[in-house]
């Protein structure tokens, strides 16, 4: 605790500075937001222009504050555990344990948090990765009908009316820019489809501050009209009330109140038993890629929820064929190249698969766990531990340790493990799952394997390792 304590004290002195020159950057624009904010008043003074820009536009009688705001609700209490997750899964990366891991080199203070990240429990990625990514794709639909319900607010004319105003459409883009880009580029990558510029770790950890910074600011400027919103109607009466007895909101309501409606074709009931029905049916078809069982066949959202059901084949990322690892390569002429810190040029340690096959076996029930969100369930893996070719190496207590696919490219073609996961008992080179030897797109001739860590970090095809003091 001490060590973390003592690096957080000049974190928040730094947070303390970079705030008071905020209130002071803001205090000289003040001047500034009232002149723009005076604007609306000499250019926009006309009415407004035709569509959607109009109030008379928008005719949905169950549309107003009401609605919105259980939506909201909704998304207050879930945003804040995804944002956690979200920073766990970063953490687990190790990115201040070296530059090899490191995908955000830049992150300066946003990565004041960051810690070792522990082996144990072993489902502990595996639970966060369910959460972030199962949750994430559940508000889907609450976040549609949010937006849904607020769109008038989104084509308010003039567009600012004073310097609250200003800052309210500020946090309102963060927030729906940010809400738009972070679900958008989330589930790309459930779905391993990268055609956005640039990789995903860095866009999707930026752009999650941009976003939590939106809803800061938004959740501030609100939440007095969302708990005053919510007061203002009983939620069971709600639940209650047919079509033919929906009324509108009160005109006084706010602006989210239609000025002419059309009548109602659903009750406010229906539009919450869509949204309602729209997530538990997206969470049906998503949440067994992280829980396993019967659920696993259901999990039709996600592409690697399926087990062909034979002990030695069971999910993947990547395959060997899409690495590059050749068939020689793998084959008799294949040996691991062992380490330490011994003298500059001192020859590596160099076994074959045979050569590890002797040597003392130690066997381990993981799972494998992904930033996408799928895992599997618990494999038994069987081979040497790193700690003992540590030994070998010369380096009795590791701090780290490098590991080297022999994979062509890729960010994650080598990682550097902790001292915690390097002695770890359950952390293996191993050569051996569930009773049969590795298939090539598992790894073959030997994987790491790495109790509570992200699949990317259990490095197959592995090359070398070199373990430092």
């Amino acid at each position: 605790m001490r060590p973390v304590l003592a690096r957080t004290g000049p974190v928040l002195a730094r947070l303390r500075s970079a705030l008071a020159r905020l209130r002071s950057a803001l205090a000289s624009m003040g001047p500034v937001v009232a002149r723009l904010t005076r604007l609306p008043s000499k250019v926009m003074s006309g009415p407004p222009p035709p569509g959607p820009f109009r109030p008379t536009f928008w005719r949905s009688p169950v549309r107003g504050p009401w609605l919105t705001s259980v939506f909201g609700l909704l998304l207050l209490a879930c945003i804040p555990v995804l944002f956690a997750t979200g920073l766990l899964s970063y953490a687990a990366y190790d990115p201040d344990l070296s530059p090899v891991n490191d995908e955000t080199p830049g992150k300066g203070l946003l990565g004041f948090y960051l810690f070792s990240w522990p082996t144990h429990p072993i489902w502990l990625y595996r639970l966060n990765q369910g959460v972030h990514v199962t949750l994430g794709l559940v508000l889907v639909p609450v976040l549609l009908f949010k937006l849904w319900s607020v769109l008038p607010k989104l084509f308010e004319w003039p567009p600012l009316r004073s310097p609250a105003h200003a800052l309210e459409r500020l946090s309102l883009l963060a927030l729906v820019g940010g809400a738009v880009f972070e679900f958008v580029t989330g589930i790309l990558n459930i779905q391993t489809y990268y055609k956005f510029p640039g990789s995903f770790y860095p866009l999707h950890f930026y752009g999650a501050w941009v976003f939590i910074a939106g809803f800061v600011v938004h959740v501030t400027l609100k939440l007095p009209v969302m708990i005053k919103a919510l007061r203002s109607r009983n939620l069971i009466t709600e639940l209650r009330t047919s079509l033919a007895r929906t009324r509108q909101e009160p005109r006084d309501a706010g602006s989210l109140v239609a000025p002419r409606p059309d009548p109602p074709t659903i009750s406010r009931r229906g539009v919450l038993a869509f949204a309602g029905a729209g997530s538990a049916l997206v969470a049906l078809l998503t949440v067994g890629q992280s829980v396993g069982g019967p659920l696993r066949w259901a999990a039709l959202l996600a592409p690697h929820g399926q087990d062909p059901g034979r002990p030695d084949d069971f999910q993947v990322n990547q395959t060997a064929a899409s690495a590059g690892i050749k068939d020689a390569e793998t084959g008799m002429a294949w040996r691991l190249a062992l380490r330490g810190d011994g003298p500059a040029g001192q020859p590596p340690v160099m076994l074959r698969r045979a050569d590890l096959l002797v040597l003392e076996q130690h066997t381990a029930s993981l799972p494998i766990a992904c930033v996408e969100g799928w895992s599997t369930d618990d494999q038994e893996w069987a081979g040497v531990r790193l700690r003992d070719l540590a030994r070998m190496a010369g380096v009795s207590r590791p701090a780290s340790v490098l590991v080297q696919s022999m994979e062509r490219g890729g960010a994650f073609s080598q990682v550097v493990l902790s001292a915690g996961q390097a002695m770890d008992p359950d952390s293996l080179l191993a050569l051996l799952v569930n009773g049969a030897d590795l298939t090539p797109d598992h790894g073959y001739p030997a994987r790491v394997i790495v109790p509570a860590s992200p699949g990317v970090h259990c490095t197959k095809w592995v090359a070398s390792l070199t373990f430092r003091s």
